[in-house]
């Protein structure tokens, strides 16, 4: 019996920088479909060129939902996601698009709703790993005593942006996106 090998071709990715409120953001599209956005200093970044080439074409209705988030008109996002993750983590990714805007959960909530009580570290450490922030909101998640922990794109970031959706945020999101 000979043996077959099949491959799935090269994923095409496509990026693009965008200004926001938060300092510049790095949209990554793999074959077209949203699959990343970063922050400037953000940890777990990968290099610049794992972006692929620049290319603003795959990114208008993601730029027209932040440009409405960020003036306040938009509290959903609606956009088809691409997330490459373990099994685990894009349990935990689905569970951060289920907090409601302007409102916060724990890790130890996130980790009871995935029916795991005991493994809060373990969603922390998902919840680091979201590959599009803000969109996918990480930012959402605290800790059990209510403080702000750990946030890839940095606790001054995540302030903002909580203060933002709860309206405490003053002019932050009001500025243009572009």
């Amino acid at each position: 019996m000979a043996t077959t090998v099949t491959t799935t071709p090269p994923a095409t990715k496509r990026h693009t920088v965008v200004d926001s409120p938060y300092g510049p953001l790095t949209l990554v599209a793999t074959d077209g479909v949203l699959s990343a956005l970063y922050m400037t200093d953000q940890r777990h970044r990968p290099p610049q060129e794992a972006f692929g080439v620049p290319d603003p074409e795959p990114f208008g209705e993601a730029i027209r939902q932040l440009a409405a988030y960020f003036a306040g008109e938009l509290t959903t996002f609606e956009l088809p996601l691409c997330l490459d993750g373990t099994p685990f983590q894009r349990s935990v990714w689905a569970e951060l698009l289920k907090i409601p805007y302007g409102e916060t959960r724990t890790y130890g909530e996130l980790a009871e709703n995935l029916g795991k009580p005991g493994a809060s570290r373990a969603v922390g450490l998902a919840n680091g790993k979201n590959p599009v922030g803000i969109i996918v909101p990480c930012h959402r998640v605290i800790g059990a005593s209510g403080s702000l922990t750990g946030y890839g794109g940095g606790l001054d970031r995540k302030q903002r942006l909580l203060a933002f959706e709860s309206g405490g945020g003053g002019q932050d999101g009001v500025q243009a996106l572009f």
